[in-house]
């Protein structure tokens, strides 16, 4: 079902052609920051550069053999450039190759990445301005509470992509570094002004590493995918939970030709929320295993490596995927503002329980006996199908000696729940 759903760019983005391609772009930048600097001849810089060819099949064949990813590599490429080859890697280890492309590789997916956050912020930008003045019911615990409207649920969620926008820059600035130092990061064959022109030439950062880049950047990193995918499985959730019959105030949007249930034609189910659910577990688990690979054996060993083959292509290409389902479940959503009208009806004035509280105690009643007083109505309209909370309150004696039937009435208006909604929007700048 991913395979099906993975897009494009991502995809190529991890494919095998392009990660020995981004390899060949550190060897050509390590290659030129040496001629730069006379320790290797000018010339080689281009003559790799017009020789060198990625040959994936190739690369897998010499693999095969020597069982050493970046020796095929090297192989392969020595093949279509000659004699000169033997400038090509010298004075480095693998690790100063694979983790500087590994790098590379991470920045473009993350631009990827940051494309749909800033495509869903701006869709739920839309959309909770459309409904910033839809009433609608709040609930705590799956129960009714007070008026909100539609928009301030949507609004919520347009602060929470922004939140993710700006952790999700951090972590990838902070994962945009390269490393040439060597094989236990003393610099023992290429010195740091070699490191620090072949990442300007990359645009990437420097920091000081064993023989591998610390992976709490990585793990930080997948966390923060995770935390994305946590809040879409929020937002799915709470349209799978509107989309419920007996609520039925929002549903995602059903395609003409689509089928909801093999054995009940009348289906029509909240699928997509339901797969973002199912894959923000996935994106949960892969942070278990970048945790795990924070702690490697002194200098390095490659316990992360074929950890780290799987969960940074599948946890960037899951993001992505959900990110772009979000976006065009919220953008074509189903909203029915006349439901949301009839469910704020639907406990007959309990959701204003409150305002009367409040209303008894600006009259000098203490708190405790307010509570009292209206808690004993409205327990009786939770036992009672016919009776609407107003109805009892007009007949306690103990609320009617305080309240006149005109204050009473006065309490069960739904707008003065809604007096600050601009204040919010304001607050979110929109």
């Amino acid at each position: 079902m991913i395979e099906r759903y993975t897009l494009p760019a991502m995809r190529e983005i991890w494919s095998d052609e392009n990660k020995f391609r981004k390899w060949l772009e550190v060897e050509l930048a390590a290659c030129q920051a040496q001629a730069e600097q006379g320790s290797i001849p000018a010339e080689i810089v281009q003559l790799v550069r017009s020789r060198a060819v990625i040959n994936v099949r190739r690369i897998q064949e010499i693999e095969a053999v020597v069982k050493h990813d970046v020796i095929a590599f090297l192989t392969s490429v020595a093949e279509s450039v000659g004699p000169e080859s033997r400038y090509i890697h010298a004075g480095m280890t693998s690790n100063d190759v694979v983790d500087t492309a590994q790098c590379l590789l991470i920045r473009e997916a993350s631009e990827v990445i940051l494309g749909r956050l800033q495509k869903l912020q701006e869709t739920l930008k839309q959309r909770a301005l459309e409904f910033k003045d839809t009433p609608c019911i709040g609930r705590t615990h799956g129960v009714h509470a007070q008026p909100i409207t539609f928009g301030h649920k949507l609004l919520l969620w347009y602060d929470e992509i922004a939140r993710h926008t700006e952790r999700f820059r951090l972590a990838a600035d902070r994962l945009r570094v390269g490393k040439l130092s060597g094989a236990v990061g003393i610099f023992d064959q290429l010195g740091p002004d070699i490191e620090s022109r072949v990442c300007e030439i990359l645009g990437l950062k420097t920091m000081n590493t064993s023989q591998v880049i610390p992976r709490d950047l990585h793990a930080d990193y997948v966390s923060v995918l995770a935390l994305i995918g946590a809040s879409l499985e929020k937002f799915a959730t709470e349209i799978r939970s509107l989309q419920r019959t007996e609520i039925l105030e929002a549903e995602e949007h059903f395609t003409e030709g689509q089928k909801g249930s093999s054995a009940m034609p009348h289906k029509r189910n909240p699928v997509r929320c339901e797969r973002v659910c199912g894959l923000a577990r996935m994106l949960r688990g892969y942070t278990a295993a970048a945790m795990e690979n924070i702690a490697l054996w002194h200098e390095r060993d490659i316990s992360h490596s074929s950890a780290e083959r799987m969960i940074l292509p599948d946890a960037t290409s899951l993001t992505d995927f959900m990110l772009s389902e979000m976006n065009d479940i919220i953008g074509q959503l189903l909203v029915y503002p006349q439901r949301m009208a009839a469910n704020i009806g639907q406990t007959r004035g309990l959701i204003f329980s409150q305002n009367v509280l409040l209303a008894l105690t600006r009259k000098g009643l203490t708190r405790e006996e307010s509570y009292r007083f209206v808690q004993e109505c409205a327990m009786k309209v939770w036992s009672n199908n016919s009776s609407g909370f107003l109805e009892e309150l007009s007949q306690h004696p103990g609320i009617t000696s305080y309240l006149s039937k005109e204050e009473l009435n006065d309490c069960f208006r739904t707008e003065p729940h809604l007096k600050h909604i601009d204040f919010l929007y304001k607050r979110s700048n929109l």
